[in-house]
């Protein structure tokens, strides 16, 4: 069983089981076993709960109801504490612990290892935006772009650069 606090301070346990799957199924309309299938179809799933923090926190509510009930959390009160890193560290409990509801071991390292290359891949993705936002390689590569527009102003330029006319400007 895995855990997460919220941003209202509130901490979760999520485990999933078979009845856990059941209920996420009927109130999420997800079928983690999507995940495990072994038909390739599982990083798919995974990718759309990793992309899409909506579906994500109505599967973790979903995970969470029993839990979300007896604290009288509804799913509204749930869905305005998940932000930020209450959201990555949810991820990262519900993704795991559908990695451990695994029946079979193959499974369950193959799943393990489309987690692990998920999370590699974002985080080389992380780590190349944030070289190219430090080498201003992306404002070169936008300001080049803008330069080809039609009508683009010279690099250099502003819109600042000439005063406009009173024509130009209507009064309120």
């Amino acid at each position: 069983m895995k855990q997460f606090t919220d941003n209202a301070g509130r901490q979760w346990r999520v485990e999933i089981n078979v009845a856990a799957l059941k209920r996420i199924r009927g109130l999420a309309g997800v079928d983690l076993l999507e995940a495990i299938d072994g038909g390739g179809n599982g990083g798919s799933l995974i990718e759309r709960l990793v992309r899409d923090p909506v579906l994500l926190c109505d599967v973790i509510y979903a995970a969470c109801k029993a839990e979300a009930d007896s604290k009288s959390v509804t799913d509204e009160e749930f869905g305005r504490a998940m932000a930020g890193d209450a959201i990555e560290h949810a991820t990262a409990a519900l993704l795991d612990e559908i990695v451990s509801f695994c029946p079979s071991p193959r499974d369950r390292a193959a799943l393990g290892r489309v987690l692990a290359a998920t999370r590699t891949a974002m985080d080389e993705a992380r780590d190349l935006i944030e070289t190219r936002l430090e080498s201003g390689e992306l404002e070169r590569a936008i300001d080049e772009a803008l330069a080809r527009l039609p009508g683009a102003r010279a690099a250099g330029s502003s819109s600042t650069d000439a005063p406009a006319s009173s024509a130009a400007i209507r009064p309120p």
